[in-house]
């Protein structure tokens, strides 16, 4: 059995996004802060503008995790001309290192997605946020 602090999703998680028919998953970061369900925090991935060059991209996050089921909203903040934003439903491991679903931009776009952390990095993230408070 998992020990409880693993499930907080509070941390810091490497993920990566697929589109169908599209060649590679995209990479990004995601530093999460979890506070009795409901979670904030940003994501950070590096991809190409409408034009085709690279660009840094920053998104907000926000939502709520019950149990193993885990739900929220990605919204770019315009950084690299990106202003939309996508739904995230994943389900959570039973050791709370993985987080794994289907995202979506409503009416436009759908994919897959999964978001791993390291066992062990809960404790020492909740215990750095738990300070700062």
């Amino acid at each position: 059995m998992a020990d409880s602090s693993a499930q907080n999703l509070t941390g810091a998680w490497h993920g990566q996004y697929s589109y169908a028919g599209v060649d590679g998953p995209v990479a990004f970061t995601a530093d999460v802060v979890e506070i009795g369900g409901q979670i904030s925090g940003g994501t950070s991935e590096t991809g190409a503008t409408r034009t085709g060059a690279a660009a840094q991209f920053r998104a907000a996050l926000s939502g709520r995790r019950s149990g193993h089921n885990v739900a929220f909203t990605k919204i770019y903040d315009g950084s690299g001309g990106w202003h939309h934003s996508v739904d995230y439903d994943g389900v959570l491991s039973a050791d709370g290192t993985e987080i794994e679903g289907q995202w979506r931009i409503p009416g436009k776009l759908t994919g897959k997605f999964l978001m791993i952390r390291p066992l062990g990095k809960t404790q020492s993230v909740t215990k750095r946020v738990a300070e700062r408070v």
